[in-house]
């Protein structure tokens, strides 16, 4: 066994690897999925437009009982109906989750539920309604629900609809429409919910629910599960994309910058503030080729792919394929299209930040299908140990394949340490000095292949 040149890496470096990004069926028979998320276990719950919550189990099997059945009071069809769910933090003990749907009277209503004491798989049917919002027109309904790192809930609000925000709303401080609203849910005194006093118009003019200002139609923003950034997609107007980004901790009272701008591009700067106090998108895209519609994904946090790390993750509704941004250079890149058709209306994690993606019927899972997934440890010739490993681990090589370097990299991308190598069949790297918890491991062979499995220090 010949020892290896340890090179310790003084600098933050991303996995940089040549990749296929893939979609993969994950289950079926679904009708109008717009949302994919999880209670912190092992389900998914998908959220269809016409008002089931449905839970699909990690086999790929849909239970035949809905979670809960909403259809009876909602109003569904176009950008309305039920729209978003969010469980809260501390589900596991007290069971409660949210709602965002549309009235029979086409207002947007927060509610909260709560899960049976004697099914986990199904909910109470009645529920609470916490706040109320009338839409004047039945587009640009927003729908996402996000809890954020701070336990607060997040509220995504079009700008109320039509076409150029005709009334002015975005821009608007004593409107809630065009806006991120955030609020505390943990009350039980009516409204029941609280403004946090971090919100920008809280004891000054504007309304207290109000966090940011100038969105146009937030239809899907998400939460790095690791770092707490925020990520979001917002639907143009004519012509521009736009993918919003505010890092961890969160800044309060932003301004997005519609309907004075699309994208970073003048809209219509009438009465405007100047664009220096606006926060612009970190990429963006136009409607050449096809485009129409973005659905906003998620940052990739999972560790079956490594290859995924620092990427966000993003689709437009008109054209049948999947774009990312490279976190780190805010580059976007795009798979080349599926076969089939495919108008995808929304992306899910599930509790290990692995990603799926649905086009209303099909839940796909997305996969890396190169050479340098953790599956490619499966051939037999590689084996990692112990794993779950204390202070080091072995790597043995009984491919013919000579290793030329082995890297650790953190789940963020973080590359860690590297090893370079030669002329070996077993080698053990010391990994004592590291913090406990998720990492990868991926080895480079000398005919230009590259191998990846996930290790747990403990």
């Amino acid at each position: 066994m010949k020892k290896l040149l340890l090179l310790l890496v003084a600098f933050t470096s991303s996995v940089v690897f040549s990749q296929t990004i893939a979609i993969q069926s994950f289950a079926t028979g679904f009708s109008g999925a717009v949302e994919i998320t999880h209670a912190g276990d092992s389900r998914l719950f998908v959220v269809q437009q016409g008002g089931l919550i449905r839970v699909l189990n990690s086999n790929g099997t849909v239970n035949a009982t809905p979670f809960l059945n909403l259809s009876s009071i909602i109003a569904s069809g176009g950008e309305r109906g039920l729209l978003g769910l969010a469980f809260h933090p501390n589900y596991a003990s007290n069971g409660y989750f949210f709602v965002n749907y549309t009235n029979t009277s086409g207002n947007t209503v927060i509610a909260r539920y709560s899960v049976s004491s004697t099914n986990p798989d199904v909910a109470n049917t009645t529920g609470l309604i916490v706040m109320t919002i009338p839409q004047p027109y039945s587009n640009h309904n927003g729908g996402s629900i996000k809890f954020g790192p701070d336990g607060y809930l997040y509220i995504g609000m079009g700008d109320g609809g039509s076409a150029g925000d005709p009334e002015n709303r975005a821009q608007n401080i004593n409107e809630n429409l065009g806006k991120m609203l955030r609020i505390d849910v943990n009350t039980t005194i009516a409204p029941y919910y609280a403004s946090p006093t971090g919100n920008p118009y809280v004891g000054i003019a504007g309304n207290d629910e109000i966090w940011a200002i100038g969105v146009r139609n937030p239809w899907k923003f998400s939460f790095n599960r690791l770092n707490g950034d925020l990520w979001m997609g917002d639907v143009g107007q004519n012509n521009i994309e736009e993918i919003n980004k505010v890092t961890n901790p969160l800044t309060a009272g932003l301004n997005f910058g519609w309907k004075c701008y699309e994208g970073n591009v003048t809209y219509n700067t009438s009465g405007c503030a100047p664009i220096g106090t606006m926060t612009m998108p970190v990429a963006q895209y136009t409607h050449s080729g096809g485009n129409c519609s973005i659905t906003g994904g998620y940052v990739y946090t999972g560790t079956l792919y490594p290859n995924f790390l620092n990427k966000y993750f993003f689709a437009d509704y008109c054209v049948n394929r999947i774009g990312f941004v490279d976190t780190t250079t805010n580059a976007i890149a795009y798979t080349p299209n599926f076969s089939g058709s495919n108008n995808f209306t929304s992306f899910g994690e599930d509790m290990n930040g692995e990603l799926y993606v649905t086009n209303s019927s099909v839940i796909y899972k997305i996969v890396d299908t190169s050479t340098a997934s953790t599956t490619s440890f499966e051939n037999g010739s590689l084996a990692l140990y112990p794993n779950p490993t204390k202070n080091d681990f072995t790597i043995k090589n009984t491919s013919r394949k000579e290793i030329t370097k082995v890297e650790l990299f953190d789940v963020s991308g973080k590359l860690l340490l590297s090893k370079v190598a030669s002329q070996n069949d077993m080698q053990t790297i010391d990994i004592s000095s590291l913090s406990n918890g998720i990492y990868i491991v991926n080895i480079s062979t000398v005919d230009g292949n590259s191998f990846s499995s996930k290790l747990v220090k403990e």
